[in-house]
């Protein structure tokens, strides 16, 4: 089963004791390494190694990530808030003598002096940073849990549409099999029907060792047995790959290298119209699946 890397993941919601809101959205595309790109505020900082290393161990391997964490602190019991007097007091008085001097209504009240936050003075105290990861952590989870059933979906369909298109790929390449045994017996009929027309105007007798001679060079130059044997082989290995839970988009991005060097040099040995067509069919299935493959992890 192959992943892909496109995906998106994201988890919301309320600590249990009610003192933080935290978001965490994952998103990646194709890369040929895992990149990681993580966005907190600078005092959550120190969570980026952590994030980093939890990705690790969930066993994401590639992908360009862009992860942001965000956390907003709703309620914290350790924070002091106190009255500042004399800031309240000159700001009162301030609000006074503009009620006299233009002649307003005196609505001056404890919430409407309240509304100016610059009337408290709050003592913070330190965040405790592994408190921190442990709110964290449940919610990066769950995003990672929606990011890779994500990948899994979007793998799914790709890998379909890849054993379509190596099952193509192997009724081709059985398709070059069954022509090649015929290259040598045509190329003998052509070879003995243009010598016969030329020596016949000269009066010389054909050579029928020569052209056995003749032929068995030509089908030593074209012969792909060897290069058919490599890609069923490929095959082979390219289902195995397939079915394995581990990632293996790099291994079989090589393998498809691999096959298309083949299918090239089958190219080369081909003398046949037709069998040049159907190589280069070959060629157009493979670029197909090496552009699909591009975003498998």
């Amino acid at each position: 089963m192959i992943n892909s890397m496109t995906a998106y993941g994201r988890a919301a919601g309320i600590t249990p004791d009610g003192s933080r809101e935290i978001l965490v959205e994952l998103k990646s595309v194709n890369s040929r390494y895992l990149d990681t790109n993580i966005k907190v505020s600078r005092a959550h900082g120190y969570l980026e190694d952590k994030v980093k290393t939890h990705l690790a161990a969930s066993g994401i391997s590639r992908g360009k990530m862009d992860i942001y964490v965000g956390i907003n602190q709703i309620l914290n019991p350790d924070n002091e808030v106190t009255l500042d007097p004399a800031y309240a007091a000159g700001y009162i008085a301030a609000l006074r003598q503009l009620r006299d001097t233009f002649d307003l209504p005196d609505d001056i009240s404890t919430m409407r002096v309240a509304q100016n936050r610059e009337v408290f003075t709050t003592r913070r105290t330190e965040e405790d940073a592994e408190a921190v990861w442990a709110a964290v952590a449940p919610f990066l989870d769950g995003a990672i849990a929606e990011f890779r059933d994500m990948r899994r979906r979007e793998g799914q369909a790709m890998g379909l549409d890849l054993q379509e298109k190596k099952t193509e790929l192997a009724a081709l390449t059985a398709d070059i099999a069954a022509r090649a045994a015929e290259f040598t017996a045509t190329y003998r009929t052509k070879l003995e029907t243009r010598l016969n027309a030329v020596l016949e105007e000269r009066d010389i007798v054909l050579d029928a060792a020569r052209i056995v001679n003749e032929c068995a060079i030509f089908a030593d130059k074209t012969a792909v047995d060897e290069e058919l044997v490599r890609l069923n082989s490929h095959f082979a290995a390219f289902d195995e790959m397939m079915q394995s839970t581990q990632p293996v988009g790099r291994k079989l991005d090589f393998l498809l290298q691999e096959m298309n060097r083949e299918v090239n040099t089958i190219g080369s040995k081909c003398q046949d119209p037709d069998a040049a067509a159907v190589v280069i069919e070959m060629k157009h299935v493979l670029e197909k699946m090496r552009e699909q493959m591009q975003n498998v992890e």
